[in-house]
This record gives C-alpha cells, sequence and structure tokens, in this order.
C-alpha cells in the first residue's frame, strides 16, 4: 500500500512541476499584447500589421502550456 501511495504522490508533484510552463506562457502572452497595445496606440495606421503579428505570437505562446498540460496528462494518466 505504501509503494502505491508513493507512486502517486511522485505522479502528482510531477504533473504540477510540469504545468510550471504555463506561467511562462502566461507571463509570454502578456508581455506581447502589452507592447502590441502600445505599439498601436503610438502608431494606429499599422494596427492592422501590429495585430497579426500579435495573434501569431499568442499562438506560439499558448502552444507552449497546452504542450506543458499534455505532458501533465501524460504523466498522471500513461506513466
Amino acid at each position: 500500500m505504501e509503494l502505491e501511495a508513493a507512486t502517486m504522490l511522485g505522479k502528482l508533484i510531477g504533473a504540477g512541476l510540469a504545468m510550471i510552463g504555463a506561467i511562462g506562457a502566461g507571463a509570454g502572452i502578456g508581455i506581447v499584447t502589452s507592447g502590441a497595445v502600445q505599439a498601436m496606440g503610438r502608431n494606429p495606421d499599422a494596427a492592422g500589421n501590429i495585430q497579426t503579428n500579435m495573434i501569431l505570437g499568442i499562438a506560439f505562446a499558448e502552444a507552449v502550456a497546452i504542450y506543458c498540460l499534455v505532458v501533465a496528462l501524460l504523466i498522471l494518466f500513461v506513466f
């Protein structure tokens, strides 16, 4: 019984550590959005181009969070 509890504890700790990457993704999205809003405020004529690049940057940052989630779920349910 102790071995099962230790295994489950290890899985939970590993999944929690895997999700630390989501913090970086959240911070990255905030920084990208802040920079884009400031740039659009300084140059409204380029807002369309800036917004396109902002959405692309947010998608890449969000992909990192999704990878972290997938790794955490694999740790919990596969291994």
